[in-house]
């Protein structure tokens, strides 16, 4: 009796329909809700104290590193998935209030909310003469 080998030659042609970027990066939804923009990122496997957010110059960005695990005994990988490294997601937001913006990481999920600027408040009245 016959048995496959381990590694299917059907595999391959699967792993084709897998784009390699999808794997590495982190996956947001974006929206607006109480004038505020939300934004729900997917960082799983990722220490707080490892994200970063920051805005400057109307563009907020999320960066995340996850170190390398130490081995500690020899593995005989079949396939390796789990990322590792940096990763980096940025997004014009344009004028908001920077001082009010709220992040709060749990369950593998950061979610920031980025109150806007009023508009009227910049509004500037230009007299036509």
């Amino acid at each position: 009796m016959s048995m496959l080998p381990r590694k299917f030659y059907l595999d391959s042609i699967f792993d084709n329909f897998i784009d390699e970027r999808d794997i590495d990066s982190m996956k947001c939804d974006i929206y607006e809700k109480d004038g505020n923009y939300h934004i729900e990122a997917d960082i799983p496997g990722i220490n707080k104290k490892d994200i970063n957010v920051e805005c400057n110059d109307g563009y907020l960005t999320i960066s995340a590193t996850k170190e390398h695990e130490e081995k500690t005994e020899e593995k005989n990988f079949i396939r390796q998935e789990r990322f590792y490294g940096s990763m980096q997601r940025k997004f014009y937001v344009g004028n908001v209030e920077e001082d009010k913006i709220q992040a709060e990481f749990k369950d593998g999920v950061l979610k920031i909310v980025v109150p806007k600027e009023d508009k009227e408040k910049n509004k500037k009245v230009i007299e036509v003469k």
